[in-house]
């Protein structure tokens, strides 16, 4: 005859049932964890497997099974499942050492026309290759069990990670170099603060090039906002290019004045144009230097030539190292101008590019803002 069920004792610290309540209203565990949670709380409430099944919409030895195994264990404990022998592995360690192995080298080193694996390559070859290599468990193999065994070793080569091999040997000089600039534009600042009339005649420039602007135009024309309706510009997916224009450009860095060409091109020829555009704009007694990077067209033979036929002082080049554009303030500038004027800019010629870039220049002037470098500056002291 079957006899009544006798409600079980469950205790929890105070620690246990916060621990388990935060758990039951979770949104990011596990919805088994949040269930059994559930149980034990409403277990300690109505010591009824029927009644807390009920509500919570599981079978009752469900909620037993889970008190059970708090007494047990533990109430945290109860939370996971607990561990099953499971199936002995099939494919051994020397199996899984050989495959990876395997992934670390290039597809193509292997014969395929493929650079790197993909996991469906990868399992092919393994089941192609590995019997022969003796290990006859990956006969089988597919790709599923390919991604969880390089998973479990984090090897991913299906993709590239990019690094930057360092080329240049005087990276750091050539910075402190640049440093050594910017520290002298922080020096030039205050003495003007303190002084209108600055005791050195001296400018210093940031100069580089932003090629490649492209002269888009569209082959529709766009159609503006409706509230309610459509909140955006809408335009048509065809465009036409009309070329493309380089942009040459230099902040002076104690006014904040951007200097600036559009051209087709951006060589030899095009540098000089804008070193006398400088030479130009600048007293006759006034130092320019130039914080600029090592493009051909700045140290080539025809801008030398150019740079000698200046009095002695005029121009003062400093470079910045391979790989260390970062380290010229333009950078910054080009940045925000893409993001400003020429975003999402389409235009009818290229004629109509440069003056719609020009007057974006002209509008940067009309409230320049002095370009500050704090980096590293200290240690140029």
């Amino acid at each position: 005859m079957a006899t009544w069920r006798h409600a079980i004792e469950l205790a929890m610290t105070e620690e246990e049932i916060g621990t388990l309540t935060a758990l039951s209203r979770s949104r990011t565990e596990p919805a088994s964890r949040v269930s059994r949670a559930a149980m034990l709380l409403g277990y300690r409430e109505n010591r009824s497997f029927f009644a807390v099944g009920r509500r919570l919409g599981v079978h009752h030895q469900t909620v037993q099974r889970c008190v059970e195994r708090a007494v047990a264990y533990g109430a945290l404990a109860a939370l996971d499942d607990r561990p099953r022998p499971g199936k002995e592995p099939v494919i051994t360690p020397e199996a899984k050492a050989w495959l990876v192995s395997l992934a670390c080298d290039k597809a193509r080193e292997h014969g395929y026309p493929h650079e790197l694996w993909t996991t469906r390559l990868l399992a092919r070859h393994a089941r192609e290759h590995g019997p022969e290599a003796g290990h006859p468990c990956l006969v089988h193999l597919v790709q599923g069990t390919v991604c969880k065994l390089l998973g479990q070793e984090e090897i991913k080569p299906h993709k590239v990670r990019y690094y930057l091999e360092r080329r240049d040997a005087e990276f750091e000089r050539k910075m402190a170099e640049v440093l050594c600039v910017y520290r002298e534009v922080q020096i030039l600042k205050k003495a003007a603060a303190r002084s209108k009339k600055s005791r050195k005649p001296v400018t210093i420039v940031s100069y580089d090039e932003k090629p490649g602007i492209q002269a888009i135009a569209t082959t529709a024309p766009d159609l503006p906002p409706v509230p309610g309706v459509h909140p955006a510009f809408a335009r048509d997916h065809e465009y036409k290019r009309h070329g493309t224009l380089s942009l040459l450009a230099g902040i002076d860095l104690l006014t904040g004045k951007v200097h600036a060409l559009v051209r087709d091109r951006h060589r030899s020829r095009e540098f000089i144009e804008f070193l006398k555009l400088l030479d130009a704009t600048y007293p006759a007694g006034t130092a320019i230097k130039l914080i600029l990077d090592n493009h051909s067209a700045h140290i080539s033979r025809e801008t030398r030539t150019w740079l000698d036929t200046r009095p002695p002082g005029r121009f003062e080049l400093t470079f910045t190292p391979k790989h260390g554009s970062w380290l010229n303030l333009i950078e910054g500038f080009f940045s925000k101008f893409a993001r400003s004027v020429l975003r999402h800019i389409r235009v009818a010629s290229k004629h109509e590019l440069k003056e719609r870039i020009m007057a974006g220049i002209d509008d940067v002037n009309r409230y320049p803002i002095v370009h500050t470098w704090s980096y590293k500056l200290a240690e140029a002291a």
